[in-house]
């Protein structure tokens, strides 16, 4: 039996995986249950732990900051992510492996069997500590991320990054706008999604609001500077955020911002 650990900070991630563990993985004995990295380092000082499912987008301390306190108790680790499965393609041979949300069955017991055979194997430490950093280091680029999973109370919702026109913070609560005007609410604040997405294509103009370079069609100075994206919307830039704009959109187009 592998003693394991479910680090998620979204209610429904935490008992939907609870679930499929308990009826499709025989191997598996759950011995805790965190919604945070300071909760999941309070398992792991108590108990002996084999395996961790882990989250990455929390908010406070994100998932990667859990790995020194996982090498220290010799746990392995499998991430559960929003990231799409072209982004991580490239890191699965360094990574015990990942879950791509929502859960797949299928995925859940082939993931599952390659850590009971591989901590069985009991592969020596350093290549254990290697493989988690190169995973850590990869998925901080973030340049091939193309889609992301959005909690919409009965599940995930995968959206194509490049449908999000832009994002507007709701107190602790995301709005996402999207090309097809759907909105989508989700119980996380933006500050987990502007360290999620790409950010050559997005940028958080305001403290309330991350754009989507793709849809901005006109900027003005003339009651402040104010950002138009293609749905109509008009967004305005506070100040501390109005030189890292003009950088972005100076890359992103041939315009200069000053002209």
């Amino acid at each position: 039996m592998l003693n394991t650990i479910i680090v998620d900070d979204e209610e429904f991630a935490r008992s939907s995986l609870y679930f499929l563990l308990q009826e499709n993985c025989e191997s598996i004995h759950i011995a805790g249950i965190a919604k945070s990295v300071a909760e999941a380092r309070g398992l792991l000082t108590s108990n002996t732990i084999d395996l961790i499912f882990l989250d990455i987008a929390m908010p406070g301390e994100n998932g990667f900051e859990l790995i020194p306190y996982a090498q220290a108790g010799k746990a392995h680790v499998i991430f559960t992510t929003a990231y799409d499965q072209y982004a991580l393609k490239a890191i699965k041979a360094n990574a015990l492996d990942y879950l791509l949300k929502p859960i797949d069955i299928d995925e859940l017991k082939a993931a599952v069997d390659k850590a009971e055979k591989y901590i069985t194997l009991n592969k020596n430490e350093n290549g254990r500590k290697e493989s988690l950093q190169n995973l850590a280091l990869n998925l901080s680029e973030r340049n091939e991320i193309r889609k992301i999973s959005l909690p919409n109370g009965q599940g995930y919702s995968l959206i194509n990054i490049d449908d999000i026109i832009h994002i507007e913070a709701d107190s602790n609560y995301s709005v996402f706008y999207l090309q097809n005007k759907d909105k989508i609410t989700v119980s996380k604040v933006l500050k987990e999604y502007e360290e999620i997405l790409p950010d050559n294509q997005f940028v958080r103009i305001h403290k309330s609001s991350i754009i989507n370079l793709n849809y901005v069609k006109e900027y003005n100075s003339k009651n402040g500077l104010e950002v138009i994206l293609k749905n109509g919307d008009k967004i305005a830039v506070s100040r501390r955020r109005a030189s890292d704009f003009a950088d972005k959109i100076k890359s992103y187009t041939s315009f200069d911002i000053d002209k």
